[in-house]
């Protein structure tokens, strides 16, 4: 949960520049017409972005699941890194257990005893779960699941069905524990004294800078970008450094590592094919578990499979 704070926090954060980026970039903006940054987002890619559900319920789809349903979606999709129970294995989040634990020097942070909103849950389930295959949920799956989790907690019965209507009425736990920060949001001092007129405090904009020359319209070809050095040729260590690295570089989560032989020759011994199926789709089984393209979802097939070649080669 912790991680998931974290996250939302990095998110108000980068909301907040980017609102800063746009609000100094107006004068420009003005001077220069536009800027030529990509196009304007159509109605339809606004929806496919927006799939988010806020804690009043703002969001959510029409659905149903029941405790029973969930029960066995649970089993299937969920128990691997959770445990059958909720009690976690491996090292993944804990979902169920912990009540009272709060004020221990180790607290348990589970949905029973930590988490403030039942929509928290749908959503997080809907857009990150399974953690091999993100998003692969139907909307009646995700209810399920999510009131098994609750079943898992206590909060509601075995016989009880979770639909978009009464989600918001099942009020977790600990709801009522959260308080707002009252923390500034700055620790710059006050000016008292000799302070500069607002009116002439202007905020320098760097993404002039990054007009072409002759104007938005300017553009490179793709041929030309290469003959410029614009743009260099995709390699299987470069994609491997950039999105491969964080798991494979230290055995994280029991990824086989770079470069060890032992751990690699049996997963060699299937095949190239077999292994580009698996980091592009994703693996669960008795050798660990690989989320798709390494979470890395709009990772083209080509580049995953590049790394892929490139693994093999440093690991023979």
């Amino acid at each position: 949960m912790r991680n998931l704070l974290n996250q939302c926090r990095g998110a108000v954060i980068a909301a907040a520049s980017f609102s800063c980026l746009v609000a100094s970039t107006a004068t420009l903006a003005a001077d220069n017409e536009r800027f030529g940054y990509g196009s304007p987002a159509t109605a339809e890619q606004i929806a496919g972005w927006d799939i988010d559900v806020r804690a009043d319920g703002q969001g959510l789809p029409p659905g149903e699941g029941s405790v029973e349903d969930g029960e066995w979606l649970y089993e299937e999709k969920c128990a691997l890194c959770h445990g059958s129970f909720g009690e976690s294995v491996g090292g993944y989040p804990a979902l169920a257990g912990g009540e009272g634990s709060l004020t221990d020097p180790r607290p348990k942070k589970t949905v029973g005893s930590y988490w403030r909103y039942t929509s928290t849950l749908w959503d997080y389930i809907h857009r990150a779960m399974p953690f091999t295959q993100p998003e692969s949920l139907s909307d009646d799956e995700v209810y399920a699941i999510t009131a098994y989790v609750l079943h898992l907690n206590d909060i509601v019965d075995y016989d009880f069905v979770l639909t978009r209507d009464n989600l918001t009425d099942v009020h977790l736990p600990n709801e009522n524990n959260f308080i707002p920060d009252q923390r500034p949001d700055t620790r710059n001092k006050r000016c008292m004294k000799r302070c500069k007129d607002p009116a002439d405090v202007k905020v320098a904009s760097e993404a002039a800078a990054y007009i072409p020359e002759g104007g938005p319209d300017a553009l490179y070809s793709e041929a030309e970008a290469l003959d410029d050095g614009l743009v260099t040729t995709v390699t299987g260590g470069g994609v491997y450094e950039r999105h491969c690295a964080l798991c494979h570089a230290e055995g994280i989560g029991g990824a086989p590592m770079l470069g060890d032989a032992g751990a690699w020759a049996g997963r060699i011994e299937q095949g190239v094919d077999v292994l580009y199926r698996h980091a592009i789709e994703g693996y669960t089984g008795e050798d660990g578990i690989m989320p798709p393209k390494g979470g890395f979802v709009n990772l083209p097939d080509n580049e995953v499979s590049l790394a892929v070649d490139y693994i093999v080669e440093q690991s023979q």
